[in-house]
């Protein structure tokens, strides 16, 4: 098997989590496919310029990421896509700068349909004093934007709105949503607010029903906004 990995020689520090990286972004990205057999350790230690114990640590935290498994007399294989931790914060942030499909972008849709309505329904009822606060700061800096159109910065402001939403809804499991989906909220929005997709008016919506702490047009709102006509992921 031809595989070029960028050499490690030399790093001091992260060793392990240099290698890791580097294999794991050419499984994410489809340049090593479900089911191909990674080179023999002598010959990836020879290609990264590192001991066998620094690749073998590499090799441990990917399997612990569901990337690869080990197998007697067949090699470290990678592993079919279900199975991979796609939640995994690490992987999320090793996965940031590369081009995602657009099945990717469709199928964190489908899981945002199931699990955000209800986290907005929540946000109604459970957002502290604080949180609103926050929130009516994050949905006035979206208002400017609007008006001064900056596609970097619409990203960045709308991807708070979202990660605050998860955050106020009062449930422990919801939270970490907030948290370890920022990056890809953010290719997400990238890609679903090219030439000025912002949906401003779905975005109120949600939020004012946040504010008058009406869980059923929370959940309505936040619905729509994924299922309405502007949204450039929508299947024909």
């Amino acid at each position: 098997m031809t595989m070029q990995f960028e050499t490690a020689a030399g790093m001091t520090r992260g060793l392990n989590t240099h290698i890791a990286r580097d294999i794991a972004r050419k499984i994410l990205s489809g340049e090593l496919a479900p089911g191909a057999i990674l080179p023999s350790e002598i010959e990836l230690g020879e290609q990264f310029g590192v001991s066998r114990t620094a690749l073998r640590e590499a090799l441990k935290l990917l399997t612990s990421k569901g990337l690869l498994e080990s197998r007697p007399k067949i090699g470290t294989r990678v592993k079919e896509r279900p199975q991979w931790n796609m939640l995994d914060p690490q992987l999320l942030e090793w996965m940031q700068g590369m081009e995602a499909t657009e099945d990717i972008y469709h199928q964190f849709l489908e899981f945002r349909k199931a699990i955000e309505p209800h986290a907005t329904a929540l946000a109604a009822v459970n957002a502290s004093k604080e949180q609103r606060i926050e929130l009516s700061r994050i949905y006035r800096q979206m208002c400017h934007v609007s008006e001064n159109f900056d596609a970097q910065a619409w990203v960045n402001i709308d991807t708070q709105f979202h990660r605050m939403i998860f955050i106020s809804s009062g449930n422990c499991f919801y939270v970490p949503f907030g948290n370890v989906l920022t990056t890809i909220f953010k290719w997400f929005f990238e890609y679903s607010s090219k030439e000025g997709g912002m949906c401003l008016n779905e975005h109120k919506k949600i939020y004012e029903a946040i504010m008058a702490g009406d869980e059923g047009a929370a959940y309505s709102a936040s619905l729509g906004l994924m299922k309405g006509h502007k949204h450039r992921l929508q299947r024909e």
